[in-house]
């Protein structure tokens, strides 16, 4: 393996040793790297690095790549991985003092082989959950106590859901707060050719114009220049729907308000070291977020964040979904 550039495709699950449970196995990926790979019954699948934490596949059971990972990430800490779903904690972006998006992203996470009961209303098998403990150099740059506790899991249709429970550890009484984001990178196959629906009529900051407030005017949302919008108040359920693919990605969410929508276009792929100059066609980021209003916690409380993706054929139209099965997994 390449110590800086991604192997084929053919080669992502590739791995030299590995260690098997019930529910998922661990192997080495790209620079040995530890990950874990989940598998469902009917043959869809998910990887997850535990550096970062991060999901950086999830296929189909016709084997077909769902999430974008550019050919150029680099499985070097500290440098985050480019593309899957990273995870911004307890920063968003620059919206605060420390590096952009926070530090979760570039952590070393570990398995959590005995989580707190996990109310669950799925049948998955597949899953893993992982846990991030703040570090003495975290508490440097974030003076927190906190313990993140992420399960990611396969569900029985295949979908790929992730579950976030950050919990204030303090011991001095102090509460602390925190803005977070799902950011994750769909695979799509021409961004032209790509709308999402959910988002009509909604307020946005944009992040092109220093944030300045706008409201959206579309009946839906397509492309045709660097787009890079953080969405407020946004339904529980957003479509992606791919023309070519004749395939629309279902986000359904819980306790995430906020959604922002990024594809950074010719000009800025060009500046991105990590990132192809024509990636831009063939990704889009539609992120599950809580950005406008941060999230606090006093000590012993916790926040749960609840994403969910699903594929259905592109007739489907977003509206067809009764929102209150989506927040229960129906």
């Amino acid at each position: 393996m390449s110590t800086e550039k991604i192997p084929s495709a053919a080669s992502v699950s590739s791995s030299s040793s590995s260690t098997t449970s019930s529910n998922y196995e661990v192997s080495k990926g790209f620079n040995g790297l530890d990950k874990v790979i989940l598998r469902d019954a009917r043959g869809s699948s998910a990887e997850v690095y535990l550096y970062g934490g991060q999901v950086t596949s999830w296929k189909n059971d016709q084997a077909e790549e769902l999430l974008f990972l550019s050919s150029k990430a680099i499985f070097k800490p500290p440098k985050a991985i480019r593309g899957g779903i990273p995870l911004c904690f307890p920063q968003f972006s620059n919206l605060g003092p420390l590096d952009s998006h926070g530090f979760a992203r570039n952590r070393f996470w570990t398995i959590d082989h005995n989580p707190p009961p996990f109310p669950s209303n799925t049948l998955s098998k597949a899953f893993v959950d992982l846990i991030l403990k703040p570090s003495e150099d975290d508490m440097k740059i974030w003076p927190h106590s906190f313990e993140f506790r992420l399960r990611v899991a396969l569900g029985p249709g295949g979908e790929l859901m992730l579950t976030s429970r950050i919990r204030n550890t303090n011991n001095d009484g102090k509460p602390f707060s925190f803005t977070f984001a799902y950011h994750t990178y769909f695979s799509v196959s021409d961004i032209s050719e790509v709308r999402v629906e959910g988002l009509e009529t909604l307020d946005y900051l944009d992040n092109l114009q220093k944030r300045k407030r706008f409201t959206e005017q579309g009946d839906a949302l397509t492309f045709e220049s660097e787009v890079d919008r953080i969405y407020l108040s946004t339904p529980t359920k957003i479509a992606i729907l791919d023309h070519e693919k004749k395939r629309t990605f279902v986000l359904r969410k819980d306790g995430l308000p906020d959604s922002v929508v990024w594809n950074p276009w010719d000009k800025k792929a060009k500046s991105m070291s990590d990132f192809g100059d024509d990636e831009y066609k063939h990704m889009l980021c539609v992120e599950a977020a809580a950005i406008e209003k941060p999230i606090t916690l006093k000590p012993g409380e916790e926040w749960k964040g609840r994403l969910e993706l699903s594929t259905v054929p592109s007739s489907y139209r977003s509206g067809q979904l009764d929102p209150r099965k989506v927040i229960h997994g129906s």
